[in-house]
């Protein structure tokens, strides 16, 4: 017998939102936000330079990851985190990104 197993195609869409530059003075402080359509699972937090491979700053939005610089700090909850630089050193100037787990009707999303 033919066995139909019905497919369901599901669209969702999730927004993240972030600012452009940013600016501060080599010992200042500098606040990065970054904003979601939905609720957020779990948000991490990455440093690219120079077009390289992104490193793990901070994981489940405040958690640091092990030997990163305690200046980084990461705060926020549901859709609204924020990651601040505390005595900004030269080196830290770099590409920062959010990076969102979902999880919408059962079904696991992760924004790139």
């Amino acid at each position: 017998p033919n066995l139909k197993i019905p497919h369901i195609l599901q669209c969702v869409d999730i927004t993240v939102t972030q600012p452009g530059a940013v600016s501060s003075a080599v010992g200042g402080s500098v606040s990065i936000k970054c904003t979601t359509s939905q609720d957020v699972y779990r948000l991490g937090w990455y440093q690219q330079k120079n077009g390289g491979v992104p490193k793990l700053l901070i994981y489940a939005a405040s958690t640091l990851e092990s030997g990163i610089p305690a200046r980084f700090t990461g705060s926020g909850s549901n859709s609204d985190f924020t990651l601040t630089i505390s005595g900004v050193q030269a080196e830290d100037a770099a590409v920062y990104y959010c990076h969102g787990e979902f999880n919408v009707n059962s079904q696991w999303l992760f924004t790139q």
